[in-house]
C-alpha cells in the first residue's frame, strides 16, 4: 500500500511540494491571491483576454441560444453549429485547409498521436517537449527517439538510420518553460525529405506570435503539406480548448481515430462562440503583441543587475534561472511579500538544477507593473547579496529528464 504521508514529506524536504493558490474574480494583470492582491506574472492569459467583456457577451448570447451542455459526443449528436463554425473559422486563421477542436490540449496530443502512428512506427520528440506530448508518443505505441534539444543534426542522423514505417516528427513551437522557438524550417524540411510528419504545437506560440496572431508558421512564413498545427485556446485567446489543422483528409482521420475526441462528449457550445469572438480582437489587436514585446525588452535590460540569468526569449515566456529548488522557491516567496506573483518552477517540469521564475509578461500588464518587478528582483539580489544567501545561477539548462527516459 502506497506511503502517501512520506512521499509527501520526501517531496516537502526537497522544495518540491506544490501548492494549489485559490484565485479570486476575473483573469488580469491583478489577481486577488489567497485572499490578497498581488500583481501577477504567473499566467498564459497572454494578450489580456479571458475576462474581455466581448468574448464575455459572446459565451453569454450563445447560452442564450443553445443553452449550456453539448449533451453527447461529436459523433453521436454533440457536434454543434457553433462547433463547425469554429472550426472553419480556425482553418481559415491559421491559412490550413481543416480544423477540428479537442476539449484541451493534453487531449490534442494524446489523441492525434496514437491516431497517427502505432507499433512498427517511429516518433522523434525534443528532449524539451511537453508532458501531453511525451503521454502521447508512450500511447501509441510507436518506438520513441529522443533527441538533444532544437538539435536538428542529431534528429537527421536518427531519421536517416530509422527503419520504421511511418515517421513522425513532434515538437514544441514555442517551449512552455525556456520561451525558446524551435527551428521549425529545418524540422520542416527534414519531415519533407524522410516522408515524415511534423506535429508542431503552438500552445505558446498562437496568438502571441505572427503578424496577426496567426502563430509560429506564420511568423517563421513556413507552409508545408507535411505539417500538423495544434494550438490551446486556454492561453493567448483567453477561453478554452485546443485544435488541430493541416490537411484535409488528416484531420478527417483524426475525427475517426482519435480517441480524446471521438469517446468523449463535445464542448460546450458557448466555448465555440467565445473562441470567434476571441480570434476577432487577436487579429484586429496587434497592439497587445507590441505591449508584449515591450514589456519582454523592459525586462532584458533590468536583469543586467542580477545575479540571475534571464533566458533569451523573444515570446511572453521571460524564464529567470535561479538553480536550486530551495533557492527558487525563496525567490518566489520573496517576491509574493513584495506583492508579485512570479512562479518558481521545479522538477520534473524541469531539468534537475535550472529551477527558474517562470516570468510571463502579458498585454495586460503596463510598464509600471513590469519596471516594479523589476525593482523588486534589483532588491532581493541586493539583500541576497548582503546576506550571502547562497542562491545558485546556473550557466544553461539541460535536458528534462523526463523526456529522456521516454
Amino acid at each position: 500500500m502506497n506511503d502517501f504521508a512520506r512521499g509527501l514529506a520526501d517531496l516537502e524536504a526537497q522544495s518540491l511540494l506544490r501548492r494549489r493558490r485559490v484565485v479570486s474574480g476575473p483573469q488580469g494583470p491583478v489577481l486577488d491571491v489567497d485572499g490578497r492582491p498581488l500583481v501577477a506574472f504567473a499566467s498564459n492569459d497572454y494578450l489580456g483576454l479571458a475576462s474581455h467583456p466581448a468574448i464575455a457577451d459572446a459565451a453569454i448570447a450563445s447560452i442564450r441560444r443553445n443553452g449550456v451542455g453539448a449533451s453527447a459526443s461529436h459523433l453521436i449528436s454533440g457536434h454543434h453549429a457553433e462547433h463547425e463554425q469554429l472550426e472553419t473559422e480556425l482553418a481559415r486563421f491559421v491559412a490550413l485547409p481543416k480544423a477540428v477542436c479537442f476539449a484541451s490540449g493534453y487531449m490534442a496530443n494524446t489523441g492525434i498521436m496514437p491516431a497517427l502512428v502505432g507499433a512498427g512506427d517511429a516518433v522523434f520528440s525534443d528532449t524539451l517537449n511537453h508532458a501531453c506530448i511525451i503521454d502521447g508518443a508512450r500511447l501509441s505505441r510507436a518506438e520513441i527517439q529522443v533527441y538533444p534539444h532544437a538539435d536538428v543534426g542529431a534528429l537527421e542522423s536518427r531519421l536517416r538510420a530509422s527503419r520504421a514505417a511511418n515517421k513522425l516528427i513532434v515538437s514544441d513551437a514555442v517551449f512552455s518553460m525556456d520561451g525558446d522557438i524551435a527551428p521549425v524550417a529545418a524540422l520542416v524540411d527534414l519531415a519533407q525529405r524522410h516522408q515524415a510528419w511534423l506535429l508542431l504545437d503552438d500552445a505558446h506560440g498562437f496568438g502571441v506570435l505572427g503578424a496577426h496572431g496567426e502563430g509560429t508558421l506564420a511568423h517563421l512564413g513556413i507552409a508545408s503539406e507535411r505539417v500538423l498545427y495544434m494550438a490551446t485556446l486556454g492561453k493567448a485567446a483567453g477561453v478554452s480548448g485546443a485544435f488541430v489543422a493541416g490537411a484535409a483528409e488528416a484531420i478527417d482521420w483524426l475525427v475517426q481515430r482519435a480517441r480524446t475526441y471521438v469517446f468523449t462528449t463535445a464542448t460546450p457550445p458557448m466555448l465555440s462562440a467565445a473562441v470567434s469572438a476571441s480570434l476577432r480582437l487577436i487579429h484586429a489587436d496587434d497592439w497587445r503583441r507590441e505591449r508584449i514585446r515591450d514589456h519582454a525588452a523592459l525586462l532584458r535590460v533590468r536583469s543586467a543587475a542580477w545575479p540571475w540569468r534571464l533566458l533569451p526569449s523573444a515570446t511572453a515566456i521571460q524564464p529567470l534561472i535561479v538553480g536550486g529548488n530551495a533557492a527558487t522557491m525563496r525567490l518566489a516567496d520573496s517576491l509574493m511579500a513584495s506583492g508579485f506573483w512570479a512562479p518558481g518552477i521545479r522538477p520534473p517540469t524541469v531539468p534537475d538544477g535550472t529551477g527558474r521564475l517562470r516570468i510571463c509578461v502579458t498585454a495586460g500588464h503596463d510598464s509600471v507593473h513590469v519596471e516594479a518587478l523589476a525593482v523588486a528582483l534589483t532588491r532581493i539580489a541586493g539583500e541576497w547579496s548582503e546576506g550571502n544567501a547562497g542562491n545558485s545561477a546556473v550557466d544553461s539548462p539541460g535536458h528534462a529528464a523526463e523526456n529522456a527516459s521516454a
